[in-house]
């Protein structure tokens, strides 16, 4: 009686309702002298089978492994960056505005891949896209246009050191907005403006002579001539060195795109656009928006929109000069 009350609470001890008798007391004894255990502990092939609570399975041992090596480099990672604002705090400002600069101009080469790919599946024109998606891609064709040059001349052996010497000492040349710091970026926006400043007299000395003319034909060819002469292209921000007809085309299709970000936002809506979407959106089309309250560059961006829907397509060459006229009749324009 004794032996059985021992299975049974061996038994219950382990989950396994077993019924007390002979042949379970026969089995415990016949099997003690070849256990060699204490009369009380299990034996192993007793035991239930546990073995895939035991043992993770080989997946689950990979997610663990990149699980503790990704908290490992966080961990080290944040140690280098106490180091480096410890002891280097400039190289370290430095350091942080070029990681991030990576991460947001990767972010949007992830957005631009995006829209392409969307384009190419939908059979969608670029003037079929969202005004946000329109500004997207063309500010990131005006980035990569930047970087490449970076890119071609890093390919000689060990100019790459030579690249980043350059990079620190001509940012706003080499450099895009993303690797800019805060005050650089008022900074530099302020030089492009008072670059595209000096290029309006000439524009509105020109403006004059075209006046007294009466024809079509008179008109057109005095734009050819004003295109060719340089000036429009200083104010749009486009490089000047370039042949007549280059000149031409390029400053052709910058118009359009402006032409078709103005139909865009006009039906998205100047109310649904952040604070720096409007300052953005108004710098491209003229104005010096870093110093201008937000309210007023709305008010300003209505004004071209007005003006910029209202012209068909072969009057875009109207907007070109509406660049310089509404910029310079500004009042609130500090510069």
């Amino acid at each position: 009686m004794a032996l059985s009350r021992v299975c049974w609470a061996r038994a219950a001890l382990w989950g396994a309702a077993v019924t007390p008798g002979p042949y379970v007391t026969r089995k415990l004894q016949l099997a003690r002298p070849r256990a060699g255990l204490a009369w009380g502990a299990p034996r192993l092939f007793d035991l239930p089978c546990r073995s895939s609570n035991l043992h993770l399975s080989p997946k689950a041992d990979v997610k663990s492994l990149i699980s503790y090596v990704v908290t490992k480099t966080k961990v080290i990672n944040g140690k280098y960056h106490r180091f480096l604002g410890r002891h280097f705090p400039r190289f370290y400002v430095l350091y942080t505005i070029f990681m991030k600069g990576l991460q947001m101009f990767w972010a949007d080469a992830k957005k631009a891949r995006r829209i392409k790919t969307y384009m190419w599946k939908h059979n969608v024109k670029f003037h079929q896209l969202s005004y946000r998606e329109m500004e997207h891609l063309r500010q990131f064709r005006r980035d990569v246009t930047k970087c490449l040059f970076l890119g071609i001349i890093s390919i000689p052996p060990f100019a790459n050191y030579l690249v980043f010497l350059l990079m620190y000492l001509f940012p706003r040349q080499l450099l895009i907005q993303h690797f800019w710091t805060p005050k650089q970026q008022i900074d530099f926006l302020d030089i492009y403006h008072a670059l595209r400043k000096q290029s309006h007299p000439e524009i509105l000395g020109y403006l004059e002579r075209v006046t007294p003319l009466v024809s079509d034909a008179g008109l057109r060819w005095h734009m050819t001539e004003l295109c060719t002469k340089k000036a429009l292209s200083r104010a749009m921000l486009l490089t000047p060195y370039l042949p007549s007809f280059l000149l031409r085309h390029r400053l052709k299709t910058h118009t359009t795109v402006i032409h078709q970000l103005d139909k865009a936002l006009a039906k998205l809506g100047i109310g649904h656009l952040t604070p720096q979407e409007v300052k953005s959106a108004c710098y491209l089309r003229g104005l010096n928006s870093t110093h201008i309250a937000e309210e007023r560059c709305r008010t300003w961006l209505g004004e071209w929109l007005q003006i910029s829907c209202s012209l068909k397509e072969a009057e875009l060459s109207l907007l070109l000069h509406n660049v310089v006229l509404l910029s310079i009749n500004y009042t609130g324009s500090r510069r």
